[in-house]
């Protein structure tokens, strides 16, 4: 495509256009988002399990062109949905080569841009930006400062240009003027410091700021979209009401709602190819991953404040195919399936993404990490094999049978062991997988099996990974050697006289 260069031939483009030359960035993204709609487009690809909640509040913030703040924990696509916004950005935007703001040929504001118009005319080179190039996003800390945000005095620039400190020429632009004619985007908002804050509210309404006591008018054309986590945008003290006041709409995310809805979710993200070797990952395996964090969010040791981020599941699903990779790497075979003892092994990935409350501390990060795996697993047990009887099974240990599964160990050296247990093979028909599966295949079914005997305490395990008959409890010693509540009855007693 052969874009015009320069002011002249962007006049008698189609860049020229009356609507195009003065539409501003909150039309431009109402525009597209409509023929998205009208042509039934997935208005933001990759976004999973928002369909009927988030997406349609935010088409409903971006046709009123609305300033937008997203509400939401940790890992909930936050980041994900501003960046998303660049899909609603015209394919080519032009702007005064050189300008350090993007100022619009047509209307430019900054004092460079009316000069150097002013004296070429015509002949003032165009260039031009890719939707990507127009999205600004900083992250809000509290030592960001006005001269990040807006801009500051450069004594530079006056010092060569022989100009004087109040003129526009000495001012070096901040995030938010580069911003110009895109979308600027600030995570975490409450977390700016007040004085920034009001600088934000007063570009939003007003555009023109003070730069080093200088006025300076500046007036932006810029979507502003924030994040935040609920509870410090609702803390008194955290975010500045008339700022607050000028966001049109509050916007809350949500982790997924099934665990459907987060498999699909950590498929996408997940690293999951691996070179040279086949890979497998079984349903109940990403089902008993996507399960963890289901049961995190609900569990009284972890605080829910924090939140449990859907990174915890990518990042399980990852360390887990890395362990099956290695076991297969050291045993020569050719295909990875992870098996549930890879998930006990990626501990580290859980560990660190978990806030404890004080009774999680007084436990212990793997402790609560090892709870949270084995009621997982128990739940994807019962989804598959809950109308089953597995007593023959059960029955094997119970008689004296042992058996080790160790992470490391190949699929055929385990799979010679597990030949033993009678009738585990034809047991395995729920999980789909036949009698003449691959051997890695035929061992992940079932020592998923096992751990779903062991989650249930019908069979036991050893720290070892050896899994035995499970103990029975003591039965606790009676004070009386009857077995009675009370005490024998008294013999030959005389009565009272």
């Amino acid at each position: 495509m052969n874009l015009p260069r320069t002011l002249g031939e962007l006049r008698k483009s189609a860049f020229s256009e009356q609507r195009l030359r003065t539409r501003k960035v909150k039309d431009e993204l109402r525009d597209n988002l409509i023929a998205k709609l009208r042509s039934a487009e997935t208005i933001f690809p990759g976004i999973i399990g928002y369909d009927d909640t988030v997406v349609p509040q935010l088409v409903n913030a971006i046709l009123s062109r609305h300033n937008f703040i997203l509400l939401g924990l940790r890992g909930q696509a936050k980041s994900r949905i501003l960046r998303a916004l660049t899909a609603l950005l015209d394919p080519h935007m032009p702007y005064v080569a050189g300008c350090e703001i993007h100022d619009n040929p047509y209307e430019p504001i900054c004092r460079r841009c009316r000069t150097l118009i002013g004296e070429q005319g015509e002949s003032t080179p165009i260039a031009y930006l890719v939707p990507d190039d127009r999205y600004v996003e900083k992250l809000a800390t509290p030592d960001v400062t006005i001269a990040d945000l807006i801009g500051d005095i450069d004594p530079i620039k006056a010092a060569r240009g022989g100009h004087d400190l109040s003129s526009e020429f000495t001012v070096h632009y901040g995030l938010l003027p580069r911003a110009n004619r895109g979308i600027f985007a600030i995570n975490e908002l409450p977390d700016l410091a007040g004085k920034i804050q009001v600088g934000l509210f007063n570009i939003m309404q007003e555009g023109d700021v003070q730069i080093k006591g200088y006025p300076l008018r500046l007036p932006l054309d810029v979507a502003l979209v924030f994040t935040a986590n609920p509870e410090d945008y609702t803390a008194r003290g955290k975010i500045v009401t008339p700022l607050k006041d000028r966001i049109g709409s509050e916007i809350r995310t949500h982790y997924p709602g099934t665990v459907e809805e987060g498999i699909s979710i950590t498929e996408q993200e997940a690293w999951t190819h691996r070179d040279g070797l086949e890979l497998h990952v079984p349903k109940y395996v990403n089902e008993v991953i996507e399960r963890i964090a289901f049961l995190a969010r609900e569990d009284k040791k972890i605080d829910k404040r924090s939140g449990v981020s859907q990174r915890l599941p990518i990042s399980v699903l990852e360390n887990v195919i890395s362990n099956a990779e290695r076991r297969a790497l050291r045993n020569g075979e050719k295909t990875i399936v992870p098996r549930i003892g890879d998930i006990y092994a990626a501990l580290p990935s859980i560990t660190g993404k978990l806030e404890l409350e004080y009774e999680g501390e007084m436990r212990g990060a793997d402790a609560v990490a090892r709870e949270l795996i084995r009621a997982a697993v128990a739940k994807a047990y019962d989804g598959h094999f809950k109308d089953h009887n597995m007593q023959q099974v059960v029955q094997w240990f119970e008689l004296g049978g042992e058996i080790k599964l160790a992470d490391t160990a190949g699929s055929k050296e385990v799979l010679e062991g597990l030949g033993s247990i009678q009738g585990l093979a034809e047991k395995l028909a729920p999980l789909g997988v036949k009698p003449k599966e691959k051997p890695e295949v035929l061992v992940s079914a079932a020592e998923f099996v096992l751990e779903g005997l062991h989650a249930h305490r019908r069979i036991g395990r050893t720290e070892e990974r050896v899994f035995v008959a499970e103990k029975q409890p003591k039965r606790p010693e009676r004070p009386y050697e009857h077995g009675e509540d009370e005490p024998p009855p008294l013999r030959n007693r005389r009565p009272y006289n």
